[in-house]
């Protein structure tokens, strides 16, 4: 990376942040003594994310341990992955988002002094929110038939369709396990789903060593052990947190009684009119990054499974400042319910600056560590090159990764859902895409360029978002 480029990235993330303090601290906020300061908002939100960034980094982990194991087996398996894994995100967001609006909600009805609606809440969500994971399980088990509309290597698609088969399975048990996990986040309750994630890792771990491999007599089932691993950790979760809920004193008394089972359509279309624009901006994000592999597949499997590498290490930092967004999201909602608008503004604006302060540090270990981490994951050493070259990029694109991630979550917050949804698909398929597409194909940057067009698209979304919720606050 070129020394003027590296200091060009450090400038902006001065800039950037000293934009966001100069903003909470300005005369119209600074005077009152009713606001909190903005070191206590930081701590605050902090103190709210970290159950969240572990619970995440734990969902995270299970795809990154899955693509280690798998890539030991060869570069086939790995590429498959990144395929298959990229059709059941690009169905499974949709269902994901409609899930983020149950904390808002439960945390909006907590903020105004109506918790008691929180069990109704969750009853309409639930029943809901199952009822989308089942038809987007279905859609996504007979996806499997755009494989072969995807020009990508024979080898490749045999190895990936039935894998994608086996994960449709788990969508039902995801979006039951994030109802609930949501909705104890909407009550502030966020280390149970953290443990159980926790321990979910260490189940696919074992499982993947038995399933992948054919150890302890077990049949070695290579890539499809590695779904079948996942799937049995997700039931898992599922089943613990079920459990969790219906034990558990301080919320026993919202266990959802579905047998008397009745629907209000108010709760359910407030879920729905955040949750469904929430679901197809994650939709347009997703896709992006999915379109971006069929294009990678193009130039040949050693690139998609390089592809496949660095955005599973990127993975680990964005999922880290989901749960930044998640607290963000709860804390901003939360102050929407007490009508204090100035505690809003300062909430959302100290979110944004911890992710661009803790995303920069990784672009920085990024950087250094380029050229090592694709060792944890293959031997083959041109598969290493083109990762280590991707993941130079993806160290500039963190600071603007992790400020547009909280923007969705901190907008989300203040029910603005329509805004971001045009800015998600503006920023990715008519500024990203596209530009990607020209680099790489018309200049000959191959992979490199269409990473590039995806780093413009961040940061559109990126400052986009941003300055959306200051707006949307301040007026």
């Amino acid at each position: 990376m070129p020394k003027n480029s590296y200091l060009s990235f450090n400038l902006f993330l001065q800039i950037y942040i000293t934009i966001i303090i100069k903003l909470m601290t300005s005369s119209e906020i600074g005077h009152s003594k009713k606001i909190k300061s903005f070191r206590l908002h930081l701590r605050e939100t902090i103190q709210l994310a970290l159950p969240v960034i572990v619970g995440q980094l734990g969902i995270i982990l299970m795809g990154v341990v899955d693509n280690i194991m798998v890539g030991r087996i060869g570069y086939y398996p790995l590429a498959a992955s990144a395929l298959a894994n990229g059709i059941f995100f690009l169905v499974f967001v949709i269902g994901m988002g409609v899930t983020y609006a149950v904390s808002p909600i439960v945390s909006n009805a907590v903020g105004s002094g109506k918790a008691e609606q929180a069990g109704n809440i969750l009853k309409q969500a639930l029943v809901t929110n199952l009822f989308i994971g089942v038809i987007l399980g279905i859609i996504t088990y007979y996806s499997v038939g755009l494989f072969h509309f995807m020009h990508q290597k024979e080898k490749v698609v045999e190895y990936a369709i039935p894998y994608l088969q086996i994960l449709a399975f788990s969508i039902p048990m995801m979006m039951t396990f994030l109802t609930y996990k949501h909705f104890l986040e909407g009550l502030s309750i966020m280390r149970p789903a953290m443990i159980i994630v926790l321990l979910a890792n260490l189940v696919n771990v074992f499982a993947n060593y038995c399933l992948i491999y054919g150890n302890f007599g077990f049949p070695r089932l290579e890539l499809n052990g590695a779904g079948i691993a996942t799937l049995g950790s997700r039931f898992f979760m599922m089943m613990m947190l079920i459990i969790f809920l219906n034990q558990n004193m301080r919320v026993k008394k919202y266990k959802p009684h579905l047998f008397s089972y009745i629907i209000d359509w108010k709760v359910t279309k407030e879920l729905l009119a955040l949750g469904l624009p929430s679901g197809v901006q994650y939709f347009f994000e997703v896709g992006a990054f999915f379109f971006t592999a069929i294009m990678i597949g193009w130039f040949g499997a050693r690139q998609l499974a390089a592809h496949q590498i660095a955005l599973s290490i990127a993975s680990i930092t964005y999922m880290m400042v989901v749960g930044v967004s998640a607290a963000a999201a709860i804390r901003v909602a939360k102050f929407v319910g007490q009508g204090n608008k100035l505690e809003t503004l300062r909430a959302g604006l100290s979110a944004l600056t911890l992710a661009a302060g803790f995303m920069s540090l990784c672009g920085i270990l990024f950087f250094l560590t380029n050229n090592i981490l694709p060792e944890l994951y293959i031997s083959n050493i041109e598969v290493k090159t083109i990762a280590a070259s991707l993941i130079l990029i993806a160290a500039f694109f963190q600071i603007f990764d992790g400020v547009q991630c909280v923007g969705l979550g901190i907008l989300r917050g203040i029910s603005d859902v329509t805004y971001p949804t045009v800015v998600t698909f503006v920023a990715y398929w008519i500024v990203g895409i596209p530009l990607g597409a020209l680099l790489a194909f018309y200049f000959g940057l191959n992979v490199q360029g269409i990473w590039i067009g995806l780093s413009v698209g961040l940061a559109t979304s990126a400052s986009l978002l941003s300055f959306r919720f200051i707006k949307k606050t301040k007026s």
